[in-house]
């Protein structure tokens, strides 16, 4: 039975996914506030903590939901296409926490806004997946969008790795989405930790001095385990009981929760072109989620 029409005879599932999905959004959202609060100097040593952390988090969860021979079972069901997730993945986490160091918050998060429709777009150039005539507008919004806030690293005002960085997380996400969609049978969970651990491995030899103070390995601990891995388990458990239009759409909570919690914590305020493109982007995403919404209820 497909997540969809799950949610069409069980309102109590589609509850309980739309509160999944929205303490997912809610928990990495958090995210840019806690890397924030990280006084380690290299952004690999930080990867390699939080890979670590989250990959703990992550195996204990599977184990404790399918228990060790249904781990097993998983992961050597993962195949290829599991595979490719997990470099996904691994790419994405890892930009998010090197790109902190060139760009802002508010820039990354707003960016990585636009995965959706960039997912829709790689869909119709890998798959020739159709694509309404609403979608290409939003694809050409948020593309739109993008390219306003990363105007900024032509004249000087933003580091261009920063905004290449952005660009990356985004694409990975949706072309693991991408992937996800057309191997809805393959159990991703697995996948998903073999992408924290491929990162972990990767920023182990890349990193300097792997000591950290307890202060630090705390906010890792919050960082990895609970920011990245919680997050993580919360949005596969929901994201199988309601439309991917309102998955989507409660998502959006993310990017603007995101940039409030660093303004307000850390001072950290958005440049006026990020503003404007992140709007941009924003508006794009909900109106077309909003539009996907009320054309599946018809």
């Amino acid at each position: 039975m497909t997540a969809s029409a799950m949610t069409g005879i069980n309102p109590t599932h589609r509850r309980l996914g739309m509160a999944l999905v929205l303490g997912s959004a809610l928990t990495w959202s958090f995210g840019g506030a806690l890397a924030r609060f990280i006084t380690i100097s290299d952004p690999w040593t930080m990867v390699m903590w939080r890979s670590g952390f989250a990959a703990l988090f992550l195996i204990g969860f599977m184990l404790l939901r399918d228990g060790p021979s249904g781990t097993v079972r998983h992961v050597i069901r993962m195949g290829l296409s599991g595979i490719s997730v997990a470099l996904c993945f691994a790419a994405a986490s890892t930009s998010f926490v090197v790109g902190l160091q060139y760009t802002s918050v508010a820039n990354i998060l707003l960016v990585q806004a636009g995965g959706p429709l960039i997912a829709a777009l790689l869909a119709y150039v890998l798959f020739r997946e159709r694509v309404s005539l609403g979608t290409w507008i939003a694809i050409a919004s948020v593309i739109f969008g993008i390219a306003v806030m990363e105007s900024e690293s032509l004249d000087g005002n933003m580091s261009p790795i920063g905004g290449a960085l952005a660009i990356v997380i985004s694409l990975a996400f949706a072309l693991a989405t991408v992937i996800t969609r057309y191997y809805s049978h393959v159990e991703m969970v697995p996948a998903v930790t073999l992408g924290v651990i491929i990162a972990g491995v990767n920023a182990f030899f890349h990193a300097g001095d792997m000591n950290i103070s307890m202060t630090d390995g705390f906010v890792l601990f919050l960082f990895g385990a609970i920011n990245l891995g919680g997050g993580l388990a919360m949005f596969v458990a929901g994201a199988r009981l309601i439309p991917a239009s309102i998955a989507s759409l409660i998502g959006t909570a993310e990017p603007v929760l995101g940039g409030i919690w660093v303004w307000l914590i850390h001072g950290e305020v958005p440049s006026v072109r990020t503003i404007i493109g992140g709007a941009i982007v924003m508006a794009a995403l909900i109106t077309h989620s909003l539009g996907q919404l009320m054309t599946r209820e018809r």
